[in-house]
């Protein structure tokens, strides 16, 4: 259980090449456009860099900092050095986010820990399904319908609108203020 999720969070789980990071690009401005503020998680099974050889903050973290935040007018980012040997749990990494600026936070991966997950699954690939042994599973986008009966609903990986319409309409009441301030927005705006 996540103890550290103060706005809904929804993960997209599947075997890697599924396509996760794909459907998500086209999700977010879609999620963007209803005025939902979305935050991202993105689980790497691998060593990573953000930071580029040569810039400053890259040679300054390179220095010794464990703790490297960067900041324009724009934008801000914080690279920090684990100690941890293990890989950390999502619900610490729910920490680093700042949630009072989210209406919704979506997460790639991670698709062992118990929180709700849409699983994007293509028969095609020749990979079993991670429902029903994963019962927090609350979805499935596929490209292709199962041959076997399932009791979750069966989304379209192929149309991010209509994966975006079930979210909402799933997350309505925790997502319903911020679609409302978003109108008023638009209307105030338009």
């Amino acid at each position: 259980m996540l103890t550290n999720a103060h706005v809904p969070i929804v993960g997209f789980a599947a075997w890697s090449g599924t396509g996760k990071t794909t459907l998500l690009r086209r999700l977010l401005p879609i999620l963007a456009g209803c005025g939902i503020r979305t935050g991202m998680i993105k689980h790497a099974h691998h060593d990573f860099e953000v930071d580029t050889p040569g810039k400053d903050s890259y040679e300054l973290r390179n220095a010794g900092a464990t703790q490297m935040l960067i900041s324009s007018r724009r934008r801000w980012a914080l690279m920090v050095e684990r100690p941890l040997e293990r890989e950390p749990a999502l619900d610490e990494i729910l920490l680093d986010l700042d949630q009072e600026f989210l209406d919704l936070i979506l997460v790639e991966g991670f698709k062992r820990e118990k929180f709700p997950k849409i699983e994007l699954h293509r028969p095609s690939f020749g990979r079993p399904m991670l429902h029903p042994k994963d019962d927090t599973i609350i979805a499935v986008a596929t490209d292709t319908p199962p041959k076997e009966a399932i009791s979750l609903p069966l989304l379209d990986l192929n149309d991010p609108q209509g994966i975006a319409d079930h979210l909402i309409a799933s997350l309505a009441t925790h997502l319903a203020p911020a679609r409302s301030l978003s109108a008023e927005k638009r209307i105030e705006t338009g």
